[in-house]
């Protein structure tokens, strides 16, 4: 199958899922899903899509795309960043299970956008390390939006999220030789979104 429509057909699918989702009919069925689990326990899981997300609790990515048990290889991280052990993380599903798309998914309201924000704009301290790494990945790729004065608040942080999705896509693309080989091969593709938790609703970006 050629790899284009296979993603298509992938990106379709999700989409229709996420319609499901904001019409609250969602075709799942629990006691099928028991079912599916069990077999993938024994035979192993084949998942149509690798999602590098957000680890926000208003955004579990098999919901809001009403997808089942088995159907997405879900990694997710605060402000959906991009650093060696996620990266480690995509190339074994793309390696164990070849799955061709790859969606790095962020979402409004991001609270690591607004620290990242914050500590920006404020000069508010990072609490520990550890956080301080999450908003040092994502401080240089919105950086240039907070020094923008002829936008409000809610459009430059929009754009804010926006921007740290386009980088985390940049950055996954480049930063692995084993997902840059697949890329020229066009095995493989990696796409961006935003989720609206507002709405529900997944926007997919023309990147």
């Amino acid at each position: 199958m050629e790899i284009s429509f296979e993603v298509d057909q992938v990106i379709k699918d999700l989409m229709e899922g996420n319609k499901r989702f904001l019409k609250g009919e969602s075709i799942q069925d629990s006691k099928l899903s028991l079912r599916k689990l069990k077999d993938f326990a024994q035979n192993g899981q084949v998942p149509k899509a690798i999602v590098l997300c957000c680890s926000d609790s208003r955004a579990p990515v098999e919901m809001v795309f009403d997808q089942d048990i088995g159907d997405l290889f879900v990694i997710r991280v605060a402000g959906n960043i991009i650093a060696p052990s996620l990266i480690g993380s995509v190339e074994f599903a793309v390696s164990a299970f070849g799955t061709s798309l790859i969606l790095v998914m962020g979402h409004t309201q991001c609270g690591a956008i607004r620290a990242t924000l914050d500590h920006i704009e404020n000069s508010h301290a990072i609490p520990s390390e550890n956080i301080h790494d999450i908003v040092s990945r994502i401080k240089p790729h919105i950086y240039p939006i907070t020094q923008m004065h002829d936008i409000n608040p809610d459009e430059k942080f929009s754009r804010c999220v926006e921007a740290n999705i386009v980088a985390s896509v940049d950055q996954l693309s480049h930063s692995s030789r084993l997902i840059e080989g697949m890329l020229s091969q066009r095995k493989i593709k990696i796409r961006g979104a935003v989720l609206n938790l507002s709405s529900g609703k997944v926007d997919f970006l023309d990147i």
